[in-house]
């Protein structure tokens, strides 16, 4: 098949592309490769140098100026969602290689809902009772818990996410305190929110929930000097970036006990390395990058994937072009 066009597709750890939309015709159209192992440097090099088309999940494998420059038989670089926070598009669209993306699925609900199973999570201690349970034993000291009715959700970021997750605190029972670097007290009300300073917020929070876009005014917004400021029983959580806080003093800060625990699933690795301080950090509850990981969203970047190859494999527009 060596006058076929070659396709390659990156970063499906889940095995789940296959699963979503049919995949035939780009398989008889096309030399197609699909890798479910994360690629970096020269091993994504190797995977893509001769590839005519590249697809990527999310934003899984990085492509820089330096490394587009090497693809001399690129023609098409699509992406899975609306934004690619590792990928060169200047680089691309100097070189007039079209970019496409796909649809992005549910993800702002699917966030919200992960974000509640971490709070809920963190604060019933479920790992602890459910091994507690399959241990053979009951309940112990460690099972008279706390409540999160009547306490304080500080939620740093009312976009469309921080006002779902501020609704679910409400909904608790819990009084709703905001933060954020334009918010305004018309715009917290809105949402039945109090606004406060990010200090006040942290040193009185139960619980601390980011919903920031990591952008030059946010990225390391909570290190060492913000984590000693918090309840000794508060609880971070983080389902947004992990660059919006330093997670070296996160981890020093849990082993302190301020804040009491944290709750995460962003990483500044992904896949996080084995060997990462974070697996072995006390106190702290944490997911593989989930907040976008359901079944609507992986059917949604399936098909926008399959439909855009076939496109283009039809010589016809790509339905999704990118629009930096």
């Amino acid at each position: 098949m060596a006058n076929l066009p070659n396709i390659v597709v990156l970063g499906d750890y889940e095995r789940a592309l296959r699963r979503f939309s049919n995949w035939n015709r780009i398989e008889q159209s096309s030399n197609l490769t699909i890798h479910h192992e994360p690629l970096r440097d020269e091993a994504l090099y190797e995977a893509v140098k001769d590839a005519d088309v590249i697809a990527i999940v999310r934003d899984r494998s990085p492509f820089n100026e330096a490394m587009i420059a090497r693809l001399s038989k690129l023609k098409l670089l699509m992406f899975t969602g609306k934004r690619n926070g590792t990928l060169d598009s200047a680089a691309l669209l100097s070189r007039n290689i079209p970019i496409a993306c796909t649809p992005g699925g549910p993800s702002k609900e699917t966030t919200t809902e992960l974000t509640w199973a971490l709070i809920l999570g963190a604060s019933k201690q479920l790992v602890g009772q459910n091994n507690l349970v399959t241990s053979g034993g009951w309940r112990n000291e460690l099972s008279v818990l706390p409540m999160l009715s009547g306490e304080r959700l500080g939620v740093i970021g009312l976009g469309a996410i921080g006002s779902s997750v501020a609704r679910v605190g409400k909904a608790f029972g819990m009084e709703l305190v905001t933060w954020s670097p334009n918010m305004t007290p018309e715009r917290a009300a809105v949402e039945g929110a109090k606004s406060l300073s990010l200090d006040e917020l942290l040193s009185t929070s139960k619980v601390v929930t980011m919903h920031l876009v990591a952008g030059p005014g946010t990225k390391g917004l909570i290190s060492a000097d913000q984590l000693k400021l918090m309840r000794p029983d508060s609880i971070l959580v983080n389902t947004s970036r992990s660059a919006l806080i330093n997670m070296p003093d996160l981890c020093a800060a849990l082993k302190q006990g301020r804040p009491g625990q944290a709750a995460v699933d962003v990483f500044d690795i992904e896949p996080l390395p084995t060997n990462d301080p974070l697996r072995n950090t006390p106190n702290l509850l944490a997911t593989p990058h989930l907040g976008f990981i359901a079944e609507p969203i992986f059917e949604t970047f399936s098909n926008g994937i399959t439909q855009t190859l076939e496109a283009w494999l039809d010589q016809k527009p790509v339905p999704h072009p990118f629009e930096p």
